[in-house]
Parts: structure tokens; sequence; C-alpha cells
């Protein structure tokens, strides 16, 4: 009997990734090469190898790029200072921020505004957690904390007990925050909650699909890079799960002796991984394992976010 491969519903791409490489295309498109970067503008190779291969340049810095050049901001948005020293010198930028990251900036600005203390879920370096720690009004009146794990949340001080909001990070695992938001609820009583999770709804149905999956499989491959903050959770899941996991961004990163182990295998792939790698992965292994590909869940996801008006 042949093996089967189940693929994950929904998986891949989501609405901000979308936008995000749209508007680096279209730019392209309207301005010719090159188009300037802040940044990987989503957490994939293959996606930012294409990029390149059209006349994209991917910087860190805004220092590096030259006068009257076309700007981009990546997915995961950037500081209040980078964007106004983008102004300053006058570049023609455009805005690539997914969306459902600007609501946390607004979150942040807003509950700085109400002279609250702030602390944020997330993990440090993520160009993410950056931007949003950069959007913070600097004043007396309040701070910024980042808290990274369950340890951190029950050691953490803070001086306005009574005045204190969470924000978090999108990408993140959905049950590992839901602990850490219990244990600062548990400790400051009157803390300020997202009337809706920031966790993007992208992030959790993929997180949603993969712990089905784990039920059902022993081996679960997720198409995503290294430095993917939501593929690394979706790979971190499966395991908790009970579930053999690995993340790869191409066919010939997997270990094919220790594939024949498997009975069950499912595919599944963060949200800045493209379908055609999906696809191209899935049906490499059909061929080596002579397995059947079978489509698992649905993918209700409708959600559609609106280019910059200058690039429609």
């Amino acid at each position: 009997m042949n093996k089967e491969i189940k693929l994950a519903n929904p998986r891949g791409f989501c609405a901000g990734v979308d936008r995000a490489i749209d508007i680096v295309n279209k730019a392209l498109d309207i301005y010719g090469a090159p188009v300037y970067v802040k940044h990987e503008v989503v957490h994939n190779k293959v996606v930012v190898n294409d990029l390149k291969d059209r006349g994209a340049i991917f910087v860190e810095e805004i220092s590096e790029i030259p006068d009257d050049s076309v700007v981009i901001f990546s997915a995961h948005g950037v500081s209040s200072e980078v964007e106004e020293m983008t102004k300053l010198r006058n570049l023609n930028y455009f805005d690539a921020t997914c969306p459902l990251v600007t609501k946390v900036h607004m979150e942040v600005r807003k509950h700085a505004k109400a002279s609250r203390d702030i602390i944020l879920i997330g993990h440090e370096g993520h160009p993410e957690v950056e931007g949003t720690m950069g959007r913070h009004i600097n004043s007396g009146n309040s701070s910024i904390f980042l808290v990274q794990d369950e340890n951190e949340a029950e050691k953490i001080k803070i001086n306005k007990k009574d005045h204190l909001a969470v924000v978090t990070q999108t990408t993140l695992s959905v049950d590992e925050t839901k602990s850490i938001i219990d244990i600062l609820k548990r400790r400051y009583p009157d803390i300020v909650v997202p009337k809706k999770d920031d966790i993007c709804y992208a992030t959790q149905n993929r997180q949603d699909a993969v712990k089905q999956l784990a039920l059902e499989s022993d081996y679960i491959i997720v198409v995503g890079s290294k430095n993917s903050s939501n593929s690394n959770r979706l790979k971190e899941l499966a395991e908790k799960c009970g579930c053999k996991s690995i993340l790869i961004d191409e066919f010939l990163d997997l270990d094919f002796m220790e594939l024949k182990k498997y009975s069950n295998i499912s595919i599944t792939a963060g949200a800045s991984a493209p379908e055609s790698k999906v696809i191209e992965i899935a049906n490499s292994l059909k061929q080596h394992l002579d397995a059947n590909i079978r489509e698992h869940g649905e993918d209700n996801e409708n959600i559609y976010f609106k280019m910059p008006p200058e690039l429609r």
C-alpha cells in the first residue's frame, strides 16, 4: 500500500506577506531596479532570492541607501526613528508593514499616551520586536519591557503595577503566549490585555492545523526558513504534540534515510513560504516515496490587505 503525504490547510502565504511581496514587485515594475528594502521583506530565503534577481537590494540601515532611491519597509515593521530618518532624507518610501503589526504599534502608542507601562511578549532581536519597541513614546510617564518566556514573566518587576498593559509579537506560539499572559494576570490582576489577540489569524490557523495533523502523522515537514519565527513555532508545536518535525527550505534538506522510517508524513508551510515551493517539495517526495498526496483540512482564509494607493 502506498504511503500518503498530507498537505495542511491552511498553509503558506498570509495576507500580510502577499501584500509585502506585491509592494516590492509593483515598485520594481513602476520605478525599475534597484529598489531598496529595509531588512528582508519577509523571512524566506526563496522569496528574498527571487526579489534580489529582480533588482531588490536588502539593507539593514537606512544610511546604506543612496539619495533619491525608492525604499520599502519590510512586513515586520520599523521603529519611529527609522521612519523619521527616511523622511528627513526625502527618500521615496512605501510601508509594507503587515497591518496586524501596525495594529500592535498603535496599541503601544495608545498605552504610552495613557501613561501605562507596557510589557511586550516577543523574541529579543526579532525585527518585529525592535520595530514595536521603537514605536513606544519615550517619556517619563511610560516604560516598555520585553518578556520572552514564562520564567521572565515570573521574575519581571514593574513599577506601575496598577497601570500596566501587555501586547505581543504577532508570530508567537499561541499556547505559550497564553501561558505567559496568565502568569502576568496572576501577578498583576489589573493588567490591560488586548481586546482581540495580537497573534495574527494566519499564525493561529496554521498552528491549529498542525495540532490536528500531529495526531495523525509520524513526521511533519515545515516548509520555511530558519529565521522565520512563525515557521519555527510550527516545528516546535508539532514536536510538543509528539510528532517528529523538520524545518526546510528545499527538498534536498531532507534526510531520506530517516524518511523511510515513517508511514504518515505531512507537510505544512510558514506564512512566508511560497506555495510553489510546497508543491515542488510535495511532488519530489511523492516520487521518492511512491506516495499519494492528499489535501487535509480546509483553507477558509479570505483576508486581503490593500496596497498603498500610489502602487495600485
